[in-house]
């Protein structure tokens, strides 16, 4: 760790803002049982983050690494801007090791904001010309997180062009249990629609009747109203 971890923990303290603090606790259900639980939230916003982001660019990943494993949100979601941001600067080696860091700590990537600033830019960049069994085994975890990181890393191929995986990795998770997927799920369907709405309406042929209404209502959001009543009324 250099000095430039203390640094970015005493600039976060300066931006913060306890009042709105403790809203976003609730928001991102911290309380006991939520997916949240146990958060701690210093208050400062994602435009504020990025400036900051800029002002350190560089940072070693050993400091990246360490603000990744803190007990405040807004110092792990500036870790994964940061890795974010070297990523897309750096050659292959950096991105390796970036990429490596990043699956060796997805049990710090805890929450849904968190995940989807990340996982296109890391895992879904990095595996876009490699071999990408990597997230069929994310999709497949315990960690509610890892599954969300699998689903949300294939936005880096649907805007390519590039729908198998995100195709795939919905069956996959087409039964699972948190709302959270589901949703993530069917914003990666919407996705796909808007790209070839051929390809999203064939998947909901074969699986509309058995996802779970919130990842449907999600994957049909920007069909007409005539045609979105059709899906939820059945398929069509």
């Amino acid at each position: 760790m250099t000095g430039k971890t203390e640094a970015v923990r005493r600039k976060l303290r300066e931006l913060g803002d306890p009042v709105r603090a403790e809203k976003l606790a609730s928001f991102f259900r911290t309380e006991k049982g939520g997916y949240g639980e146990g958060d701690r939230f210093l208050s400062v916003r994602v435009p504020l983050l990025r400036v900051l982001v800029r002002e350190f660019r560089g940072m070693p990943l050993v400091d990246c690494a360490v603000l990744l494993r803190s007990p405040w949100h807004e110092e792990r979601l500036f870790a994964l801007l940061m890795m974010v941001d070297s990523f897309n600067r750096g050659g292959d080696a950096l991105r390796e090791e970036i990429y490596r860091l990043y699956l060796s700590s997805t049990a710090f990537v805890n929450n849904w904001d968190l995940v989807d600033a990340s996982a296109p830019h890391l895992a879904g960049a990095w595996l876009k010309d490699r071999d990408r069994s990597p997230l069929h085994v994310l999709a497949r975890s315990e960690s509610l997180w890892e599954r969300r990181i699998a689903i949300v890393a294939t936005q880096y191929f649907i805007r390519r062009g590039d729908f198998a995986d995100t195709l795939r990795i919905s069956e996959i998770l087409l039964h699972d249990s948190h709302d959270l997927i589901h949703k993530a799920v069917g914003w990666m369907l919407r996705e796909v629609g808007d790209r070839d709405r051929s390809a999203e309406e064939a998947f909901l042929r074969e699986h509309c009747r058995a996802m779970p209404r919130t990842m449907l209502r999600y994957a049909i959001e920007k069909f007409p109203e005539e045609t979105r009543q059709a899906w939820l009324q059945g398929g069509r």
